[in-house]
C-alpha cells in the first residue's frame, strides 16, 4: 500500500546455532528463536505491520470496481475478442456460472482480506500498548468493508467471529444469512467509529468519517433508510470534507486524497506485478484494462480497451453538465483534437472509455506499464455522501433535505443553480438515482444500486429475477463444503 510498502511475512520460522555438547544430540538444530503465526504480536511493531497487510488486500479490489460497471447498464466488457478473458464476457453478457475465474479471483482476494483482519482480532488481546484501539478498530472498518464487497456480489456468506478460517471449515461452517452479514458490519463499524479519529494518522488510512459513511451505505443497503440519513447526515455536517470546485481535477494522480475523499484505496507505480499474480501489484490493475488499445498519442497511456462506456451511458448526461467529458473520453473527438493520436478497435468497440481510470503518461509504471498504474480508487467521495444522503432523507419523506444534497451535487455539475430538481416522492427518488449514475459513472456502484433499487431487470440486458440478483459462489468452494454450501438460485 502506498503509505508503506510493506509485505508481511506472517508465518516464519529462523534457527540459529547448534548444540556444543558432546552428546549424541550435538547434530541435532535446535531452535533458540521463532516466529511463527501463533507466537507473533508481542509488540506494538507487530500489529502496526498486520494492519499494513490487512490494508494490502483493497489493491486486489480493481477487479470489484470493473464488474461493477459490466454487469450493469454503463459498460460493455471489451477487450481483443469474445475470448479474452471469458469472465469478464459472460459478466457482460449475463449468462455467468460458477466456473468463472474473475468472480473465483473476487471471493479469494476479499476472503483473504477477511482473514487477515481476523487474524489481528483472533490474538487482539495479546500485548497491550498505547493505542492499539486505533489499529483495532482500522481492522474492524476493513474488515467490514471487504464483507460489504462479498455480501454485494455473493449474498450470503461464513462468518467465524474473531477467529481465522482452517482448512476443512467450509464443511463446517454455513453461510450466515445476509441479517447476520450485517449485523457484524453494522458492529465493527460502531466500534470503529467510536475508536477512530476524524483524521488518519496517516494517509489512506481510515477515519471516524469513512467508518460512519461506509456505515450508512450499510443501512442503505439494509433499507434502514431512518438510521443511513441520520449517520451520513453526520458525515455532512462534520464540516471535515467538501466538494472539489472543479469536478475535472478529482481523478487526476495530483489531486489525490483532496477534501472530497473520504476513502480512497491507495496504488502506487514502482511494484508491480504479472498476470500470474494480478493481486501482487501495488498498481491499479484496472486502469491498464481500461486503456484505449493501441494507444499513441497525448496524456494518456494505452491498454486492453476492456469496461466500454456505451453510448447510452454517455447520452444519460444532460446538456451543460461537466462531468460528462470527465467520466467518458470519446475517442474519436479526442483524435479529431489530437491529431498525432491514434488508436485500434477491439472487441464490442463502442467509441467511448472510461476517462477517470485510464493511464496517464508519466508514470513510472514498473514491471507492466498496464498492471502498475498509481491512480488511487475514490471508493468513497463526499458527492456519493451526499446523493446517499439525499436518497435516505427522500425515502423518509424529507424530501426538502434530498433536494438540498441532491442540488448541491448537481450545482457543481452545472456551475448555477438553475438545473436545480423541485420534484418530490418516487419522482425525486428516481432522480437522485439518475444522479448517481452520472456524478458515479466508471466507479463501480451502478449494478448494485440497479439492484438494491429494484431497477436491475427492466435495464439491464439478459438480467433475471431472483438469480442475478447476485452472483454463484464459485464451483470449487461448494465442491469444497462437501455438501455443506447450496450454489445460489439460478446458478
Amino acid at each position: 500500500m502506498k503509505i508503506n510498502n510493506i509485505k508481511i511475512l506472517l508465518i516464519a520460522a529462523f534457527t540459529i546455532g547448534i548444540s556444543a555438547s558432546c552428546s549424541d544430540k550435538f547434530t541435532e538444530v535446535e531452535p533458540t528463536y521463532a516466529i511463527d503465526s501463533e507466537n507473533y504480536f508481542n509488540s506494538e511493531q507487530d500489529y502496526k505491520n498486520a494492519l499494513v497487510s490487512a490494508y494490502d488486500m483493497l489493491q486486489s479490489s480493481y477487479i470489484n470496481v470493473m464488474l461493477g460497471e459490466i454487469a450493469s447498464d454503463n459498460t460493455v466488457s471489451g477487450g481483443e475478442n469474445a475470448n479474452d478473458t471469458p469472465g469478464i464476457q459472460q459478466i457482460d453478457n449475463m449468462n455467468h456460472g460458477p466456473v468463472n475465474a474473475n468472480l473465483k479471483n473476487l471471493w479469494d482476494w476479499m476472503f483473504a482480506g477477511v482473514q487477515r483482519c481476523n487474524y489481528i482480532m483472533e490474538f487482539k488481546d495479546k500485548t497491550d500498548f498505547a493505542g492499539k484501539n486505533q489499529i483495532i478498530a482500522e481492522t474492524r472498518f476493513l474488515r467490514a468493508y471487504y464483507h460489504f464487497e462479498l455480501i454485494k456480489f455473493f449474498g450470503p456468506i461464513p462468518l467465524k467471529g474473531d477467529k481465522r478460517f482452517n482448512v476443512d471449515d467450509e464443511k463446517s461452517y454455513p453461510r450466515a444469512p445476509v441479517t447476520d452479514v450485517y449485523a457484524e458490519m453494522e458492529s465493527d463499524l460502531l466500534y470503529a467509529i467510536d475508536n477512530l479519529s476524524p483524521t488518519a494518522p496517516q494517509v489512506g488510512r481510515a477515519t471516524k468519517g469513512a467508518a460512519k459513511a461506509l456505515l450508512g451505505k450499510v443501512y442503505l443497503y439494509e433499507n434502514k433508510f431512518s438510521e443511513a440519513a441520520a449517520m451520513l447526515d453526520q458525515v455532512i455536517t462534520s464540516g471535515n470534507y467538501s466538494l472539489v470546485a472543479n469536478y475535472n481535477n478529482i481523478f487526476e494522480n495530483s489531486n489525490e486524497n483532496n477534501s472530497e475523499s473520504v476513502f480512497e484505496v491507495q496504488y502506487i507505480d514502482t511494484q508491480g506485478a504479472d498476470f500470474g499474480c494480478l493481486q501482487c501489484s501495488e498498481g491499479n490493475v484496472a486502469v491498464g484494462f481500461n486503456g484505449i488499445r493501441n494507444y499513441s498519442g497525448p496524456f494518456f497511456d494505452g491498454g486492453y480497451g476492456f469496461n466500454l462506456p456505451t453510448q447510452e451511458a454517455y447520452s444519460s448526461f444532460e446538456v451543460g453538465d461537466s462531468r460528462k467529458n470527465v467520466a467518458v473520453l470519446d475517442i474519436a473527438a479526442w483524435v479529431l483534437a489530437n491529431p498525432t493520436a491514434s488508436y485500434g478497435m477491439g472487441y464490442k468497440h463502442t467509441g467511448y472509455y472510461n476517462r477517470k481510470y485510464l493511464a496517464r503518461q508519466g508514470d513510472s509504471n514498473i514491471g507492466d506499464q498496464n498492471l502498475t498504474n498509481p491512480n488511487n480508487y475514490r471508493s468513497i467521495r463526499y458527492a456519493d455522501v451526499l446523493l446517499m444522503a439525499a436518497e435516505a432523507f427522500n425515502r423518509t419523506g424529507n424530501d426538502v433535505k434530498a433536494q438540498m444534497y441532491l442540488n448541491l451535487v448537481r450545482q457543481r455539475a452545472f456551475g448555477d443553480n438553475n438545473h436545480n430538481i423541485s420534484v418530490t416522492g418516487t419522482s425525486l427518488t428516481d432522480a437522485i438515482l439518475k444522479e448517481r449514475r452520472v456524478e458515479l459513472m466508471g466507479e463501480g456502484h451502478r449494478f448494485f444500486d440497479l439492484v438494491r433499487t429494484g431497477k436491475a431487470a427492466a435495464t439491464i440486458t439478459g438480467f433475471t429475477i431472483n438469480k442475478n440478483e447476485i452472483f454463484p459462489i464459485p464451483i470449487q468452494e461448494i465442491q469444497f463444503s462437501n455438501g455443506n454450501w447450496d450454489q445460489n438460485p439460478g446458478y
